[in-house]
């Protein structure tokens, strides 16, 4: 059985902005900012989806959930990744795994990692094994260093569905 592998990368940023909830692999973090965006503005979710989008061979995230659009004025991005990963599986893939990396000065990120790793790969369909979240900073340089704003770069791998009768 020949089965075709495809990889996939995505990045989003989003600006920081005092009062606002910040989001990050669907995990509620503690902080005094969050993103500004049109939906809840889950960059790491954002990075994957397109991640994932990519592989398959589609359009980014935007095209599917436009900023323009009401319906996803709000949106937890838990359902935007939920919706992608049907996509990519109507096309017949699978998730093989995701690498990911949140470039983010602070709040520090390690204590919420575990978190993220169980809600998203829950929703992807695969093992948290398969799932690694990785957090750095960007040592006060650029606007990440400034804590104007966040970095969220996403790597994946899938690959044709396998019958379960294979």
């Amino acid at each position: 059985m020949n089965l075709r592998h495809r990889i996939g990368q995505g990045i989003d940023f989003h600006r920081l902005e005092e009062g606002r909830e910040l989001w990050l692999g669907g995990v509620h973090v503690v902080s005094d900012r969050g993103c500004v965006a049109h939906s809840d503005g889950d960059v790491l979710i954002h990075a994957i989806c397109d991640a994932l989008l990519g592989a398959a061979g589609m359009n980014d995230i935007g095209t599917y959930f436009p900023d323009t659009s009401e319906e996803f004025r709000g949106i937890d991005s838990k359902i935007l990744l939920k919706r992608t990963v049907g996509m990519i599986k109507e096309k017949g893939y699978r998730i093989v795994n995701i690498d990911s990396t949140i470039c983010l000065e602070t709040p520090r990120i390690a204590p919420y990692i575990s978190a993220m790793r169980t809600t998203m790969s829950a929703i992807a369909e695969i093992s948290p094994d398969a799932l690694t979240v990785k957090a750095t900073t960007t040592e006060k340089m650029g606007f990440t260093g400034r804590g104007e704003g966040v970095v969220a770069m996403a790597v994946c791998l899938i690959a044709d569905r396998i019958p379960d009768n294979v």
